[in-house]
């Protein structure tokens, strides 16, 4: 292999590393996020409970125009079913009011899965 070969494996290479090390950052669990709104009563990641799963809602959601927003939106406020007869919970309800920035946090999270 010669010197240009080796710069260009090397910099493809940094490339893969940096781009799999941004999706692992993007996927990492909000955990204190997740216990204080209290996620995991109704919800878990890959099996439907209570609530769809996490990845049931990303699977639906990933790719629709505005759903991020709308999601951000019923994670602070509550919200009618869209799936079978259970509604999000208001924020009293499961562990207090959640932000803007928190709620965008979360949903980016849930929509990662």
């Amino acid at each position: 292999m010669n010197a240009a070969s080796s710069q260009f494996f090397a910099a493809n290479l940094l490339v893969v590393l940096l781009t799999a090390h941004g999706a692992a950052l993007a996927q990492s669990e909000p955990t204190a996020l997740v216990d204080q709104q209290h996620c995991m009563f109704c919800h878990t990641r890959d099996a439907p409970f209570l609530a769809p799963s996490f990845q049931q809602i990303a699977e639906r959601y990933r790719d629709v125009p505005g759903a991020q927003a709308m999601l951000e939106h019923k994670l602070r406020v509550g919200g009618k079913a869209h799936w079978g007869d259970t509604a999000m919970p208001l924020p009293p309800d499961r562990g207090g009011p959640i932000t803007r920035d928190d709620a965008h946090i979360l949903i980016q999270w849930v929509l990662s899965q």
